[in-house]
């Protein structure tokens, strides 16, 4: 922690723009724990909330599109043989390419909530040739909400941030999945919406004859 506050002093913004533009090239860097520090050099006054929350987003987006396009040149057989260069083995690759398969486009939108998902987003959506208004839709409102969420931890809550970045990265993997059950849930249900349709007036009707008798 006091390394990156060290490296704020002589750097400022530059070291969350670079940051977390590495860190979305899936370079190893902190990007969560600098955002929070950054907040709460804000609060005493060292530098402007504005300014952190815009310049932590465009370090963020600017990565994953820098990744997205190179995914998307490079193509699968490129990752599968050089991937562990980038950190993107094969076995990460085609877990990666699952999850796309089974959540579909909006894995991007959590994409930056989930340790070890947000560093590969870019790269496996430009392989899946994602379209990019699509990217720039979903990776520009789960990178502000992102961004925001952990500048404003840190700086209403200060001293307490490693503790608290615990806590929500805890939660936050939490409602991924709620989220996830919930998408499969209503792709079932459109699925099998006539099947459901028909259990529902079964039910209604049984329920229908029910009161009649007790009526009587």
């Amino acid at each position: 922690m006091e390394w990156i506050s060290q490296m704020f002093g002589q750097y400022g913004y530059f070291v969350l723009f670079f940051g977390l533009f590495a860190e979305s090239l899936a370079l190893p860097f902190p990007g969560e724990l600098a955002m929070a520090i950054a907040g709460h050099m804000a609060s005493l006054g060292t530098f402007q909330l504005t300014s952190i929350i815009l310049v932590s987003y465009l370090g963020a987006i600017t990565g994953t599109f820098v990744t997205y396009m190179l995914g998307r040149r490079l193509g699968t057989p490129f990752f599968e043989k050089y991937g562990k260069y980038f950190f993107l083995k094969p076995e990460r690759l085609r877990q990666l390419t699952e999850w796309f398969g089974k959540y579909g486009d909006k894995l991007i939108l959590v994409s930056y909530f989930v340790p070890g998902l947000r560093h590969f987003t870019g790269y496996v959506a430009g392989i899946l040739k994602v379209r990019f208004g699509t990217l720039l839709l979903y990776n520009g409102i789960g990178g502000i909400l992102w961004v925001m969420t952990y500048v404003t931890v840190g700086h209403i809550f200060g001293a307490k941030i490693e503790q608290l970045l615990h806590l929500i990265t805890q939660y936050s993997f939490g409602a991924v999945v709620v989220l996830a059950l919930l998408a499969g849930l209503a792709v079932l249900a459109r699925k099998k919406k006539a099947l459901l349709i028909q259990w529902l007036r079964a039910r209604y009707v049984g329920l229908q004859k029910l009161f009649v008798r007790s009526a009587k």
